[in-house]
């Protein structure tokens, strides 16, 4: 059984599967080994200096022949600078989030670059498909950093009905069992990110995949609520403080707070004053392995349910 759809077809790659493009984890080497294990990767830009994406899309092109992307944070302030030079560079693909890209899509289609968009609600989904989305990626709550409010499982099928694109399911995907629950919801394609983690070429601090592999099914929790921008976290001392700043209703302090704790987590490790932003699906994460095992796994495993569930119980 092969699994070809639209979106393996639109970004000319083997398998279903999109790396979730994680700012300071999926770095050019990860993104590089999942495009060669025939997904597509995705190296995060957030909100790193555009002349050190650059460098890291072109560590990706060293790594691969195979297509990859890059994904844009709509809220980073010199994103004008980012798009510009990822127009240069001529990717095969981004991915959106934390905003509507159209004024950016026809310079991106003009340069052969596909377009897909994150959309946490129908309403911007619908946008995003009038402004020239490829396809729209229904990220669930369950996901790992910026989140909406519907989960992956009300959400995707929801989408589906309302947009003639295909949708990327997102959100609390980590094995063959949640791309096969995907396909059935509707979706032509997985986005996961939580397991990328502790793929072998995922270059985050050893300290922060180890306390991946240790979460259980509540280890995670929503933070900021109050900004207006909740991310999902692994629960540590930060998070402990993040939630009574949101509790007490102080959204600047929170903000504050927070800045700067992504990378001191990721890149030095700390795992107590660090924000870990990880999905739900971090409980279901077992062991590190290299990002190829991972998508094969996850084939395989997506294959079997869906080949056991067409089949018809005896009379």
């Amino acid at each position: 059984m092969a699994l070809r759809t639209r979106v393996t077809k639109l970004l000319g790659i083997d398998h279903p599967i999109i790396q979730g493009g994680m700012a300071w984890t999926s770095t050019a080497e990860l993104a590089a080994a999942v495009s060669n294990a025939g997904g597509i990767g995705i190296i995060g830009a957030g909100h790193m200096p555009t002349d050190l994406l650059r460098e890291q899309i072109r560590t990706a092109k060293k790594l691969t022949d195979k297509p990859f992307g890059v994904n844009l944070m709509l809220l980073t302030p010199h994103i004008d600078d980012i798009v510009a030079m990822v127009l240069e560079e001529g990717v095969p693909a981004v991915t959106t989030g934390a905003g509507n890209p159209a004024k950016y899509i026809d310079d991106l289609h003009d340069r052969g670059i596909k377009v897909l968009a994150i959309a946490p609600s129908v309403a911007l989904a619908k946008r995003l498909e009038a402004a020239g989305a490829d396809a729209i990626i229904g990220e669930g709550m369950e996901a790992g950093g910026h989140i909406g409010e519907l989960t992956t499982m009300v959400l995707v099928p929801q989408l589906v009905d309302a947009v003639s694109v295909p949708v990327i399911a997102a959100g609390g995907i980590a094995d063959g069992r949640g791309m096969a629950a995907a396909f059935a919801l509707g979706a032509e394609a997985v986005q996961v990110g939580t397991r990328f983690m502790c793929a072998t070429e995922c270059t985050i601090h050893p300290a922060v995949k180890e306390m991946v592999l240790r979460a259980k099914d509540r280890d995670t929790v929503v933070t900021g609520r109050s900004t207006g921008h909740p991310v999902r976290v692994l629960k540590n001392k930060l998070s402990r403080m993040l939630e009574e700043l949101d509790r007490e209703n102080k959204p600047e302090e929170l903000e504050a707070l927070g800045t700067g704790k992504l990378a001191l987590a990721m890149r030095q490790g700390d795992v107590a004053m660090g924000s870990v932003m990880a999905g739900q699906a971090a409980a279901m994460v077992k062991r590190i392995q290299p990002a190829a095992e991972i998508v094969a796994e996850m084939v395989a495993q997506a294959e079997e349910v869906m080949r056991a569930l067409g089949r018809l119980p005896e009379a």
